[in-house]
């Protein structure tokens, strides 16, 4: 429930209404500033500094660092103002933000699922939303054009993951060079303490701070929402005092004519300090990353009236000071406050720089999270930790991994410009990618003209392309640290998909077909044992293989017979109305039933509910509305007075365009029951029977899968299926785990099959 319905079902005023949700979006916009805008306004502390690191520090005049802010003005304005703020945040999906939302969005519409077991029913479901304008010949024939071409579906899919990727390892770097930055500025005042205690101090607020993630972003957003305020009028203050001081001219420098005056006087040095002008936007894609966690738009207010003017005038205040002293270039920042506040500010910045990491922390919980749903990544545990916004998330396992990199990363480089390098490289890879992808969204769900996508590819992209270039220069000193975490992190996310793919393959070739299996009854001497079975599938339609290989060594099963399938249908949420899909499977004398529950790729994918008394349920309801339904009761009888001469898998599919989505069963259920007590209606036969065998027991039975390469496969696939996939397997959650299985009702079928 929203907050404006829960305001309206207690009875408020529509005055009193929008009033509280000014004050919603005013506490949203203040929370973010502790989770969205940390790393985005640390950037000060390190821009100029890796800007002038190289042979630029030669040209060390006015002209040239009123180019850099020139170029840092109008980068900031173009593509975190205009860019995110105002397109990308507009191209949520349902609430989200980020690299896999957009590609859900594309994938809903263009038929791109990387998702295998996906039904029309689908479809139906109020979050997946494909409606809208009228078709364009562009649309059209973009996704024609898709459909005809898997290799660039494919190819779109890799690019989906370098961003993913490339967002993952700034997760790594903001807590790095932000920390280092800011305890790096003790040494202008002690000039005697050696590096080796700056990094160990740094080490130790790195292990602080991913110590604290388990509280959950609602609580550190609280404790450090007013840090971030206090560190970002501090920074506009100062960079007041050293305009009017040192330079009021310096607005001047936000003429677009000194970009072009900086590139020719500096040439080719002047290009590649570009790479350390884009650490001025480090922690915008965040903003998009970070969207289910807030509101578009208490983070747009949160940007334009606080985040924004304050940046500008910190980095124009910072320019001013530069502008009377080119030999404090290197330290710039630090000397550029006043000596009588300097150790107030010294201790805001450093919290101010452990506020920064929290917003790619944040977001990378959120981009696992995404990747697990939707099958490009093992199973982690999930804690969501907030109960009022379902978006803010902990991954234990991936905050230690980020924890150990970060250490790495701090201890074996020190040097923060090297760090500038390569987390220039990261960030404008990300920009890059949700560019592409925003000029798709932008002709295939938003049915613009091409022209408009064009020209958002070519405005925005050939900035980014631009910054690309400059941090491509610098991977042999530095830049090389994202490409290969990225690597990495890719050859894991495209294995363990094309490892799970295939694995649904094998079991949709292999599916049992329940004639042979009630033919081979007699000569297996198989029996119905009391109780209920829930055979957990992948598939959602037919028998899986995993059942014949069950009754085949044990022939007997339950007197009840649900194959329950879980599934990830590709948007953000399902609600509990529209979890639970049942039909049946075969005729009624058999009492087999398939359930499947479906999720969306940020909810969490585990039964935290009694889901045994749920699902029973149910399916009591769906008998019971099987029966109490005239049109539906003369369909199954007729089908199931002709499945004996009818190919069971095409009764299987006939009944799915009849299945019965739960809603509020349990109540139903148990209202239904207080009438059969009660002289009114009693329940049916088959629910009775389906109730006593619940009450002698539920029985889980899981397929136990191992994967191998065929031996005809080449060398690179062996290692990838037999060895990275194998161990990836092992190693994450188990599925009895992820779904909350009772190990004393665990039955667990072990299978082999090959890819």
């Amino acid at each position: 429930m929203n907050p404006s319905e829960e305001f309206l079902e207690q009875g408020i005023s529509q005055q009193n209404l929008r009033k509280a949700s000014c004050m919603t979006v005013a506490t949203l916009a203040y929370q973010s500033l502790g989770v969205v805008y940390g790393d985005l306004s640390t950037s000060p502390l390190y821009v100029y500094k890796t800007t002038f690191s190289g042979k630029l520090s030669l040209h060390e005049n006015d002209e040239e660092i009123y180019g850099v802010f020139s170029f840092i003005f109008w980068t900031f304005t173009l593509i975190a103002l205009f860019k995110y703020t105002l397109i990308v945040m507009s191209a949520d999906d349902n609430g989200e933000g980020g690299t896999f939302a957009l590609y859900s969005l594309l994938c809903r519409h263009a038929r791109l699922s990387i998702l295998p077991n996906q039904q029309a029913t689908d479809e139906k479901l109020s979050a997946y939303a494909t409606h809208g304008s009228m078709e364009t010949w562009q649309s059209s024939a973009l996704k024609s054009f898709f459909e005809k071409h898997p290799r660039f579906r494919t190819g779109l899919f890799i690019l989906v993951l370098l961003g993913t990727c490339m967002a993952i390892g700034d997760g790594v770097l903001t807590p790095t060079i932000s920390v280092l930055s800011a305890v790096s500025g003790v040494r202008l005042k002690i000039t005697a303490l050696h590096e080796n205690y700056v990094v160990l101090i740094s080490c130790v607020i790195i292990v602080g701070l991913f110590s604290l993630q388990h509280h959950g972003t609602n609580r550190v957003a609280f404790m450090f929402a007013p840090i971030v305020a206090a560190w970002l009028l501090c920074i506009s203050s100062i960079g007041i005092y050293n305009i009017f001081r040192w330079n009021p001219h310096i607005f001047r420098a936000l003429s677009p004519v000194y970009m072009l005056k900086f590139l020719k006087r500096t040439g080719i040095e002047g290009w590649i300090s570009l790479g350390g002008v884009v650490l001025s936007i480090t922690g915008v894609e965040t903003m998009f990353a970070d969207l289910g966690h807030f509101s578009s738009l208490s983070i747009r207010v949160a940007f334009s009236f606080l985040v924004y003017p304050c940046l500008v005038l910190a980095y124009m205040g910072e320019a001013a000071f530069l502008s009377k002293h080119h030999e404090d270039i290197q330290r710039s920042f630090y000397k550029a406050i006043p000596e009588a506040v300097f150790w107030p500010v010294f201790i805001v910045a450093t919290f101010a720089a452990v506020v920064g990491s929290q917003a790619v922390i944040s977001a990378t919980f959120s981009i696992i999270n995404q990747c697990c749903a939707l099958n490009c990544f093992p199973f982690v545990k999930i804690i969501h930790t907030s109960s009022k916004i379902y978006g803010q998330i902990y991954i234990p396992e991936v905050n230690w991994i980020l924890m150990c990199l970060c250490l790495a990363v701090t201890i074996g480089l020190r040097d923060t410009n090297m760090m500038g390098h390569a987390y220039g490289l990261a960030v404008t890879t990300v920009m890059f990618v949700t560019t592409c992808l925003m000029a798709l969204v932008i002709l295939i769900v938003w049915k613009q003209r091409i022209a408009i996508a064009v020209a958002f590819l070519v405005i925005f992209g050939s900035m980014e392309l631009l910054y690309i270039s400059a941090s491509v220069y610098k991977i042999p000193e530095g830049g090389w640290i994202p490409l290969a975490l990225s690597f990495i992190f890719m050859a894991i996310m495209y294995i363990w998909n094309y490892g799970t793919t295939k694995k649904h393959e094998f079991d949709v070739e292999n599916k049992v077909s329940m004639n042979r299996i009630v033919c081979l009854g007699p000569s297996l001497g198989m029996v119905r044992v009391p109780g209920i079975g829930l055979i957990y599938t992948n598939l959602v339609s037919g028998v899986p293989a995993v059942f014949g290989h069950f009754v085949t060594n044990l022939p007997a099963f339950h007197q009840v017979l649900v194959f329950v399938c879980v599934k990830s249908v590709q948007v953000p949420y399902i609600s509990e109305k529209d979890r639970l899909m049942i039909g049946r499977v075969g005729p009624k004398e058999y009492c087999m039933f398939r359930c499947i529950v479906r999720y969306g790729y940020k909810d969490l994918q585990q039964e935290n509910y009694d889901f045994e008394n749920r699902l029973v349920s149910g399916i009591v309801q769906f008998v019971e509305a099987e029966e109490d339904t005239t049109l539906k009761t003369t369909f199954i009888s007729a089908c199931g007075r002709e499945v004996g001469n009818m190919d069971i898998e095409k009764f299987d599919a006939q009944n799915q365009d009849h299945s019965f989505t739960n809603s509020k069963s349990s109540d139903i259920l148990e209202t239904k029951i207080r009438k059969g007590h009660g002289g009114g209606a009693p329940l049916k036969d088959e629910s009775l029977q389906i109730l006593r065998a619940k009450e002698s027991g539920v029985a889980f039975i899981l397929g136990h899968s191992y994967a191998k390469a065929k031996k005809s496969s080449s060398i690179v696939k062996k290692f990838a299926i037999n060895v990275v996939y194998s161990f990836l397997s092992k190693n994450c959650r188990e599925p009895d785990v992820v779904l909350n299985v009772p190990h004393t009702s665990l039955l667990e079928v072990g299978m082999i099959y090959h890819v």
